[in-house]
């Protein structure tokens, strides 16, 4: 066998184990940002009127006394502000949040696939959004909902760009908070010279996931948390992309890790599942944003 033929398969595994970190997408309206002012605008109009038809994304939601702060969801990579929240964004509008959704992270030419971008940019992509969330609401806080890289990002907001002075709870669903080894498979990027280099350069957040990069390890230094913030883990053990499941929990004060399975012991649901479309993991995020009159999750969540 050809020394090439014997490097593709390995290769073909690492390629779509990196395309694995997704929360894939369908067809969605083009709502993030374009390389001009003018696209971006009509782009982020799009997505408003698309969102806020559905419950969510209304910039004239006032926050309740029951709820006093807004939630901002923020999607995982390859995601988007629509598509990753068809099943969390009404479950908490109908129970009376004002709940906002953001696109970030979108490559030069790449339509449709969002959170590609490097990751401490759109960390700064999600610091705008809760400004303009905060104005438009008259809230001093929110909460932030995320799922995979969209629980861990906003971790870099809190601890860098002073998100933890508006922020009250993070809630990360299947989040990568110190990096995924992709069963393993990020192993074999040291026999392919190169492809490093090109993940970085093509798809920066990416490379910002794996395990040890140089982003998660600036991240975690001096602690998984900063003070004033609660945190919330939602995982579950039949994650296949953000591996070890494990690696998914936070350490630190204020912080509450929850296996799924520890709540409904036959819950199969895997990465993509938890954070769009089960109820069981819903209602946890429920009792994260209101702990005083949070109620036990159990399987007959999934009618609650």
């Amino acid at each position: 066998m050809l020394p090439w033929k014997r490097a593709l398969g390995p290769l073909t595994a690492l390629l779509l184990a990196a395309m694995s970190l997704a929360t894939p997408a369908v067809a969605a309206p083009p709502t993030a940002a374009t390389a001009s002012t003018a696209t971006t605008t009509a782009a982020t109009t799009t997505a408003s009127a698309s969102a806020s038809s559905s419950g969510w994304n209304d910039y004239s939601c006032k926050p309740s006394t029951a709820h006093p702060r807004p939630v901002v969801l923020v999607h995982g990579t390859f995601a988007n502000s629509i598509d990753n929240w068809l099943g969390l964004a009404p479950y908490l509008v109908n129970r009376g949040y004002c709940v906002f959704s953001l696109d970030y992270g979108q490559l030069p030419g790449v339509p449709l696939f969002y959170g590609l971008g490097p990751i401490d940019a759109s960390a700064g992509q999600l610091a705008s959004h809760v400004d303009r969330v905060l104005a438009a609401t008259g809230a001093t806080e929110v909460d932030i909902v995320g799922h995979s890289q969209g629980g861990m990002m906003p971790r870099h907001y809190l601890k860098f760009l002073g998100g933890a002075a508006k922020v009250n709870a993070l809630i990360g669903i299947a989040p990568d908070n110190h990096g995924t080894t992709l069963l393993g498979l990020t192993r074999l990027l040291p026999y392919f010279p190169g492809v490093g280099h090109l993940l970085n350069e093509k798809t920066p957040a990416l490379a910002d996931q794996v395990a040890g990069s140089a982003f998660l390890t600036k991240l975690n230094e001096g602690g998984d948390t900063v003070p004033g913030v609660r945190y919330t883990v939602i995982a579950t053990r039949y994650d296949e992309v953000v591996t070890p499941y494990r690696s998914q929990f936070l350490s630190g004060p204020e912080v509450r890790n929850v296996l799924l399975q520890d709540l409904c012991p036959v819950d199969l649901s895997e990465h993509v599942a938890i954070g769009t479309i089960d109820r069981i993991a819903f209602h946890e995020v429920t009792n994260a944003l209101d702990p005083a009159r949070a109620t036990p999750t159990t399987c007959a969540s999934v009618i609650g």
